[in-house]
């Protein structure tokens, strides 16, 4: 471990002990997932936080090798044992994609789509000075990159294939042959009367197909069939909205769908009402 410290201090990275872990070193090869708490603070004075995952009341989860858009992260997990606490200082080459990271991050824990507002371009052009990331400590950021403190708590360590692995760190083709079960799970789940929980599995294999859906060019064939996928989900889903009396969701999905559909039966040549229009006449 000794050495994978030094050679961290060597790339701008600095850690600093704040409390022994236990056990050996774990081996941190591809597949593994480590669960564990971060605060996020500048270096400045005040070592002002920006993130921090206890708040929300849910820890960070990590697989090796998944190639996250933050590889230091990945690279000081490997120096630490499980129980440990440590901090971080990161030169600013390491941190320059955080906001990106902390805005994903953030939407999950608000129930919000992770990919929420990127579209199809580049790390670049997503990084211009003019791309507003909707929070404006992010946005800051962005302009200024500056280095920043990670204060990490090993939570535990898994190996490969002993644990359930979350959609969002799935590939593309897991996450295709997961949206059945998923869906299966949560209708199970609905029949049993556990309306959150089911509504927690639908939501996942929605952010499954959105996330495939992000890839595709809008209104190709495979960006469609994706959407045609999703809409029973959030059917689903608004179902579940609508007995926990969420309302405003419900009405918000469901408005989106109708729209969806109207504009489907119009660009088909048929009225609002599902009538074969002629003549160009509302009749």
């Amino acid at each position: 471990m000794a050495q994978q410290v030094e050679q961290l201090r060597a790339d701008g990275v600095h850690k600093e002990v704040l409390r022994e872990g236990t056990g050996p070193l774990p081996d941190f090869r591809d597949g593994t997932k480590a669960t564990f708490h971060y605060r996020t603070l500048r270096c400045d004075d005040e070592e002002t936080p920006l993130d921090d995952s206890r708040a929300r009341g849910k820890p960070m989860e990590l697989i090796a090798g998944k190639k996250f858009k933050l590889p230091v992260w990945e690279a000081v997990l490997r120096t630490m044992r499980p129980g440990e606490r440590a901090r971080f200082r990161c030169d600013t080459k390491h941190v320059v994609l955080y906001p990106l990271v902390s805005k994903s991050l953030r939407n999950i824990a608000a129930g919000k789509d992770p990919l929420e507002g990127q579209r199809h371009c580049c790390s670049i052009a997503q990084m211009h000075e003019h791309y507003s990331l909707g929070y404006p400590d992010l946005d800051e950021l962005q302009k200024n990159p500056q280095p920043l403190i990670f204060d990490i708590e090993v939570l535990k360590v898994e190996p490969p294939g002993s644990y359930q692995q979350d959609p969002w760190a799935m590939t593309d083709e897991e996450k295709l042959q997961a949206v059945p079960l998923i869906h299966k799970e949560g209708n199970e789940l609905y029949r049993q009367g556990k309306v959150p929980e089911a509504a927690a599995k639908y939501y996942d294999a929605i952010a499954c197909l959105k996330n495939l859906q992000m890839k595709e060019q809008p209104g190709s064939p495979d960006w469609i069939e994706l959407d045609q996928k999703i809409t029973p989900l959030l059917l689903n889903y608004c179902q579940c909205k609508l007995q926990s009396e969420e309302y405003y969701e419900v009405l918000d999905h469901c408005s989106s769908i109708l729209n969806k559909q109207r504009q489907g039966l119009l660009q088909a040549g048929q009225g609002p009402r599902g009538r074969v229009e002629r003549g160009g006449g509302a009749g």
